[in-house]
């Protein structure tokens, strides 16, 4: 399966297709972790609870000390 970026505000997001996330037993609620060796992206969903929630604290962290910052910088 080839897909291409979407345009989403000043970033790219790619469009997972249902059935790929069924498969992962993922919806739009499930965290992902992004890595990459270099060369491809890769996408795992997060199924450990504690990282999820540890994931879930960082993120909050972040949007509480930066939101600002990220909202002007998305405009």
């Amino acid at each position: 399966m080839i897909k291409k970026l979407v345009a989403h505000g000043n970033s790219a997001a790619l469009v997972i297709d249902k059935p790929i996330l069924q498969l992962l037993k993922a919806d739009e609620n499930t965290s992902f972790e992004i890595t990459t060796d270099g060369r491809s992206l890769i996408l795992s969903p997060v199924s450990d609870a504690k990282r999820e929630k540890r994931f879930s604290a960082a993120l909050d962290k972040i949007n509480k000390l930066h939101g600002k910052t990220l909202r002007k910088l998305a405009e």
